[in-house]
């Protein structure tokens, strides 16, 4: 069987990015003890990811790099917002400790979409946030093998994710 759509796919992988002195540092790491299981076609990767292990069969190992636009796009700046401290004051959230530079905090905007944002700079009553995904921007370098493939089941169809072994266990 081969990586193509709506099949589970395990594999391993680890993740580069290059730092700002053109050197790679690896910044994920999913082994064999703990193999990584999704849908190919719904698996929420990036696009430029699936594209290139379709196709490839279990046991195959590959190794490939993701330009910015086929990953988690371009760094926008203006997803760098001045957001008033007043909306992090919730009853049950300390706010010092929510509001510490580099933590990522979950939100909604108008639309009712979530978002992640993380804190960059905190102001007297201004929470400068960064919605931008952490990996924007950056060439991702994939290294790994294909470890099993399978046909999905209708029920993991429908569900939009793995059941069974590394999958989600609904109870």
């Amino acid at each position: 069987m081969k990586v193509e759509k709506n099949n589970v796919i395990a594999l391993t992988y680890s993740l580069r990015i290059p730092d700002s002195e053109g050197e790679t540092d690896v910044v994920e790491v999913v082994s064999e003890e703990d193999p990584m299981y999704f849908i190919q076609g719904i698996s929420g990767l990036p696009e430029g990811f699936e594209n290139q292990i379709e196709g490839l069969s279990a046991g195959d190992t590959f190794e490939f790099t993701v330009a910015p636009e086929e990953g988690y796009g371009e760094y926008d700046e203006e997803a760098v917002v001045d957001l008033p401290k007043s909306i992090f004051q919730m009853d049950d959230v300390d706010q010092e400790e929510l509001l510490q530079v580099g933590n990522i905090i979950p939100m909604t905007n108008d639309e009712g979409e979530r978002m992640h944002g993380q804190v960059v700079e905190i102001k007297d009553d201004v929470v400068i946030m960064n919605f931008n995904h952490p990996l924007a921007g950056k060439e991702m370098h994939f290294s790994g093998q294909i470890i099993s493939v399978r046909p999905a089941t209708a029920e993991e169809l429908s569900h939009g994710h793995v059941h069974g072994a590394g999958g989600v266990h609904h109870h």
